[in-house]
């Protein structure tokens, strides 16, 4: 599990939205689901799950998932963590300036990133009754080549 801010993610001067360039360093080639969490994000707790399973199912097929934590104190975060149990990427960014770059609204949200660093799709809020468009949009990315 990572730690260093910006380790996988790099920022940008613009706000997010779909069809604009994310700047990856270390991922490039890789289809990357962002996922913006709190600890005390209910919704969190469902996703979080939902995560290790597509990691797990489409890790070797080209996706990065990486969780960037917005607990301005990580202890909270890391109890969170050693349940959860993460088997991907997890950076803190308790200033929040990532969560400014990417503009976000609400918790969790997350960013999911074509292989060509490309944003295609933002989600606000975490919805189990949508895990299916959710992981039709992953599947959709990493059939593209």
């Amino acid at each position: 599990m990572a730690t260093a801010l910006g380790c996988a993610v790099a920022l940008w001067a613009g706000g997010a939205h779909a069809g604009m360039r994310a700047i990856l360093h270390d991922l490039r080639g890789r289809v990357v689901y962002v996922d913006f969490w709190a600890s005390w994000c209910v919704p969190c707790r469902e996703s979080f799950p939902w995560m290790k399973a597509l990691e797990r199912r489409y890790g070797n097929q080209g996706l990065s998932i990486v969780a960037v934590n917005l607990n301005h104190d990580s202890k909270n975060a890391r109890r969170f963590l050693r349940v959860f149990r993460p088997n991907f990427t997890v950076i803190f960014d308790p200033s929040g300036r990532l969560a400014q770059r990417y503009h976000i609204i609400g918790m969790p949200t997350s960013v999911l990133i074509d292989r060509r660093g490309v944003i295609r799709f933002i989600h606000v809020g975490f919805f189990l009754r949508r895990r299916g468009e959710y992981e039709q949009q992953v599947r959709e990315l990493l059939a593209q080549k």
